[in-house]
């Protein structure tokens, strides 16, 4: 499966955005989706993560009830509203797809969110 990551830019603090990651292969159906983030200096670091059906979805304390994850089959796609944004959610987002949570065997590319203070 391929994953394409978009959606990434330049907010304010207090500001929203959404990224998409967009499946091909395979339908998004068929994985646990997450997405991750790095920070310049930082390891990567766990963000959210949506079941197969979406009825699960779990986070980082960091972004719980700021973030949320979303999934549209219709459309194999994965979102991640982020609100309320923060200097400290700047980071490359990555989308991820695998048999079960932390254990994600591919990965997209990567958008830049960026949030001025």
């Amino acid at each position: 499966v391929q994953l394409q990551a978009s959606g990434g830019g330049l907010v304010q603090a207090g500001g929203s955005l959404r990224l998409s990651c967009a499946t091909s292969g395979r339908t998004v159906s068929s994985y646990v989706m997450g997405w991750f983030r790095q920070a310049p200096g930082k390891e990567r670091e766990f963000v959210a993560a949506i079941s197969r059906s979406g009825g699960n979805t779990n986070f980082a304390d960091s972004v719980k009830g700021r973030f949320t994850i979303s999934i549209d089959n219709a459309k194999n796609t994965v979102y991640l509203q982020m609100n309320s944004l923060k200097p400290e959610d700047t980071a490359v987002y990555y989308c991820a797809a695998g048999p079960r949570r932390n254990e994600y065997n591919y990965w997209g590319q990567g958008t830049l969110v960026t949030v001025s203070s």
